[in-house]
């Protein structure tokens, strides 16, 4: 864009460049070997592993929030995303947030298999990074009806707990939150999800930061008692792990503690040591050693026991159900830019989302499209490209126009070079 040169060009301008340094240190490669990603020939193929994993219900379509500059028009990654005030690498323009209808590979379905490392011959470290990578938590989904009817669902490791939650916490970017607001606190919980947009995950997950939210003006019932929980905003709490809300308990996490200090919120105890001793100004997170309180007639209980218990009632009752959950997400493989492999679908107003043909492979990319950014793929305004035929009914239908990103090509062509 910068230098006005076709990236189909630039591209194979680069590959030649780099063939000459390649054979001048004398490097002895096969060259009837080399594959190059952005060839049809190659790509074919990474439209056909799209199909394959569409067909096993591995390949889907949801709406999501991305890194956008309005400056350069286009989403970015994360490794384009600089500074502590997340400017975009290439204009310096501070980058927001943007929900876009986005492809994801349900790579989540592979979280246990992910985790077996009986055939694997790894260092300690690293298997002890995937771990941490996937994250693997058990416990309890459980239901906090709110006043506007819907069902607030969270994730917690800790369902012996519940009689201690004094306030809910969602995302700021959570669906329900704009919802549920009421008037008097709308402008306060909109400028404080502009705010948040503005930070990294680091950021807003540093233990050491101060935290920070707003009320919402809504409440949410427990499910265990029938109270009335407030239900807060804040920027510690992310979409992206568990449910994007939290049941929090101040007397037994840190972080809610915080929280709690802040906004001059109850503090309520529903675990004790079994010797009853907890030291002045400290919490009592232990679980094993721990006994159930001030949880109606679950008290008593042995914390691990209890766990099990209150997982079985919410279940009897409708209130919740046992779940694991994992911190490892989806793989967005969506990009609204030119110079990518096109996605195999077309959408038909008769026959809705209908994957191309594997006879019809490899959709094209064209080489005459206008690559400047719009904010929009620029395929949409390939006239030739965007129109077709849908594969079903014949009748008058719309192609995909997002690409895929580049790292789906790069994650197979250990394969081309076995058969280029």
């Amino acid at each position: 864009i910068k230098r006005g040169i076709h990236p189909r060009v630039w591209t194979l301008q680069n590959i030649e460049k780099m063939r000459e340094q390649l054979k001048s240190m004398g490097a002895m490669f096969d060259w009837e070997r080399e594959a190059i990603s952005c060839l049809p020939g190659y790509y074919k193929w990474t439209q056909w592993f799209f199909l394959k994993f569409y067909e096993k219900g591995l390949a889907y379509r949801k709406r999501s929030p991305v890194d956008f500059c309005p400056q350069c028009n286009t989403t970015l990654a994360r490794e384009q995303v600089w500074g502590e005030d997340r400017h975009c690498e290439r204009c310096s323009t501070p980058v927001i947030k943007k929900e876009l209808d986005q492809w994801f590979f349900k790579i989540t379905d592979y979280a246990e298999e992910l985790l077996d490392f009986s055939k694997i011959d790894w260092p300690e470290r690293v298997v002890t990074m995937q771990k941490n990578w996937i994250g693997k938590s058990e416990g309890a989904e459980v239901i906090f009806q709110l006043e506007s009817g819907d069902g607030l669902k969270v994730f917690t490791t800790r369902p012996d707990t519940l009689w201690g939650v004094t306030f809910m916490v969602l995302a700021p970017e959570h669906p329900l939150v704009e919802k549920i607001t009421t008037a008097s606190y709308k402008d306060a919980v909109t400028e404080y999800r502009r705010q948040a947009e503005r930070q990294t995950e680091i950021e807003r997950l540093a233990a050491d930061k101060k935290k920070t939210g707003v009320f919402t003006g809504a409440y949410a019932i427990n499910p265990v008692n029938g109270e009335q929980i407030p239900v807060w905003v804040a920027d510690y709490v992310m979409m992206g792990y568990g449910t994007g809300a939290i049941m929090a308990v101040p007397a037994h996490d840190e972080r809610d503690l915080a929280f709690a200090k802040t906004y001059n919120l109850p503090v309520r105890e529903v675990i004790k040591p079994m010797d009853g001793v907890v030291a002045e100004g400290e919490l009592f997170i232990g679980l094993e050693d721990g006994v159930m309180v001030n949880s109606g007639s679950f008290s008593g209980l042995p914390a691990p026991e209890g766990r099990e218990k209150v997982i079985a009632w919410l279940e009897e009752t409708g209130k919740g159900k046992r779940a694991v959950n994992y911190r490892l997400r989806d793989w967005l493989i969506s990009r609204q830019r030119y110079w990518g492999a096109p996605i195999p679908i077309i959408y038909c107003p008769s026959c809705g989302v209908v994957p191309v043909p594997y006879e019809d492979l490899p959709v094209l990319l064209p080489e005459d499209a206008e690559f400047l950014p719009t904010g929009e793929s620029p395929l949409k305004y390939h006239k030739e490209f965007l129109h077709t035929t849908c594969p079903k009914c014949h009748g008058p239908a719309e192609r995909e126009t997002d690409t895929m990103d580049t790292f789906i090509c790069s994650s197979w062509y250990q394969y081309a070079y076995l058969s280029p």
